[in-house]
């Protein structure tokens, strides 16, 4: 269930679009000015704000740039009365997503709502590497199995990515060498298979199912086991 920090002074206002996203199955937080909404998201993650322009302690727009400056993602849909071209690219510059001018039609705003909340899930999932129960952030290079996070180093977690990255691939020891640690492998070492051992230990250790294995003669490969 999406969760939605709404902004909007005018209680009657503020009643109708809460009851209406409530029956849409949206969880709906509101805030009648600017202080008590960045009070709400410094408390609380929200998948969406709803923030009216016109204010009773700052406009709209200030406040859609403070929100900006602490957090560059969350979607922001802009409410206003104002119509004038220059008041939309007012917003949009200060860090809107969209603009819905007053009055609309309650399923106009229901229909941006879904396009935006698309939009962010897709932009989300680009940094977020799934195979398998293992997931790999590569905005807050964490990686974690089953839920449980996993502890990596630099090399470890470069590694890892590679092989998300190229799943059910066999990637030789001269490319792994190469991506991972920019050389050329050396036959006569064996620290590629160390730095794979150290990362089976650590993603494999405790769970049945494998993921790494060995092609011999060949390389490594992620895929799951049958």
């Amino acid at each position: 269930m999406a969760n939605i920090c709404l902004v909007e002074d005018e209680q009657k206002v503020a009643s109708f679009i809460c009851k209406g996203l409530e029956e849409q199955g949206y969880s709906v937080k509101t805030a009648a000015d600017g202080r008590a909404a960045l009070d709400a998201l410094k408390r609380e993650q929200f998948d969406l704000v709803i923030l009216d322009v016109m204010l009773p302690d700052t406009n709209g727009v200030d406040l859609c740039r403070s929100i900006r400056e602490r957090d560059k993602d969350t979607p922001v849909l802009m409410l206003t009365a104002l119509n004038q071209v220059n008041d939309k690219v007012s917003g949009l510059k200060a860090g809107a997503d969209d603009y819905l001018v007053k009055p609309f039609h309650f399923s106009e705003l229901i229909a941006r709502i879904e396009a935006l909340m698309r939009r962010n899930k897709i932009k989300q999932d680009d940094h977020l590497l799934v195979f398998d129960d293992l997931k790999l952030d590569t905005w807050t290079k964490t990686a974690e199995r089953g839920g449980t996070q996993i502890s990596l180093t630099a090399k470890e977690y470069t590694l890892l990515e590679l092989f998300m990255r190229n799943p059910n691939k066999t990637l030789s020891r001269e490319y792994i060498a190469e991506q991972v640690w920019g050389i050329g492998f050396d036959t006569g070492t064996n620290f590629i298979d160390v730095y794979v051992n150290y990362l089976r230990k650590k993603i494999e250790k405790d769970y049945k199912s494998k993921l790494i294995h060995t092609v011999i003669g060949m390389g490594y490969i992620l895929k799951q086991a049958k």
